[in-house]
């Protein structure tokens, strides 16, 4: 069992599932009529308030969630959220699996999938981040000794490359841009740098010529003059799915609270687009972004390429079962997986048929 480590304060994990009712709508003072519909008018509210347990960490992918808290979306279906962190990720499987936890952000690593081919239950069930084309927010950044240097991505042979991982996306992102550029793993020097962060400095002092970097860090390192974008992750890796929503089986078994739920996540998505990417109402959520996640500069937000979260709730599943061969190839995986039951977008298919699809 995990422990919470910020907003559930010293509550065991066994008082959480008592709070929460093995996920079942909890009963309120003055409970909320269903002839009352939303604000948004679709789905009307749950007859009693149900909590929601969110694992999130101040990830922006975690945005959808964020807005939809703070714009009234769950309350408008009668849902209460609450965040939580684990101490360390490794929990969270276990604790989504046994319904300790409702949802939670899953980015896609060999430990990842080789804990649900080796039994623990859960489901992913939305899209939570992929890279924009064009606008990757995960990408190969060049140190800025390199740039009359490495022109094409094939200029890569012989060059220091920085990635904090490989089995996880962003070894499948290497993997994938060594391919398109024509080299294999000997051609080039891996360097492992676990923390991000550190990159920078590595890169602006020579030790390293480029880097698989992420947002903010990215826009950071170019103000500072340490690197500058190469290309982008779309180049060779276009449908790359980095993050998914995750789901306990108990949660996805209460169907009238978890749809309710993903039409009031697929609400804050698209509110996320239209501000990003149509520039509507960017200041609020800019504002909630702020509040929300690690990055506090409003005028940092307005910079950084940002994740790509698609306001259908999308998957690339595609894309998800390459990563997991890919995984399995190196030796990292022991077992199988059976895709058609860890992967279900049911949920997302349901709520787009009452709130409607998003269009471009």
């Amino acid at each position: 069992m995990g422990k919470w480590v910020k907003k559930v304060g010293l509550f065991s994990v066994l008082s959480i599932v008592l709070m929460m009712g093995a996920c079942s709508p909890k009963e309120v003072t003055k409970p909320v009529s269903n002839d009352d519909k939303p604000a948004s008018g679709d789905l009307a509210p749950l007859d009693k308030q149900a909590k929601v347990f969110i694992a999130e960490d101040g990830a922006a992918s975690g945005a959808g969630f964020y807005i939809a808290k703070e714009k009234g979306y769950f309350e408008d279906y009668n849902i209460r959220v609450e965040f939580a962190d684990f101490a360390n990720s490794d929990d969270m499987l276990p604790a989504l699996a046994a319904g300790e936890v409702d949802i939670a952000g899953g980015v896609s690593t060999a430990s990842f999938f080789n804990a649900i081919a080796q039994g623990i239950d859960v489901r992913i069930i939305a899209d939570k981040g992929h890279n924009m084309p064009g606008k990757s927010y995960f990408s190969f950044v060049i140190g800025n000794h390199m740039v009359d240097e490495i022109k094409e991505y094939s200029d890569f042979k012989g060059k220091k490359i920085a990635v904090s991982s490989r089995n996880s996306i962003d070894g499948y992102i290497y993997e994938e841009m060594l391919k398109h550029a024509g080299l294999t793993e000997d051609d080039v020097e891996y360097v492992h740098i676990a923390d991000f962060g550190a990159m920078l400095g590595a890169i602006d002092s020579g030790t390293i010529d480029a880097a698989l970097n992420i947002e903010p860090l990215i826009a950071q390192g170019i103000s500072k003059g340490f690197h500058v974008r190469f290309g982008d992750a779309t180049d060779y890796a276009p449908e790359s799915q980095i993050a998914m929503v995750l789901a306990s089986p108990k949660f996805m078994a209460n169907e009238d609270l978890s749809l309710r739920f993903m039409a009031a996540y697929l609400k804050g998505v698209r509110d996320y687009n239209d501000a990003f990417f149509k520039d509507q109402g960017k200041e609020e959520i800019i504002d909630i972004m702020v509040k929300h996640t690690a990055l506090k500069d409003p005028e940092l937000w307005e910079r950084v390429f940002v994740t790509g979260l698609d306001p259908n709730g999308k998957m690339f599943v595609d894309d998800i079962k390459k990563q997991y061969e890919m995984y399995k190839a190196n030796g990292a995986i022991r077992g199988e997986i059976d895709f058609d039951k860890s992967v279900d977008p049911s949920l997302v298919e349901r709520a787009i048929k009452e709130i409607g699809v998003y269009e471009d």
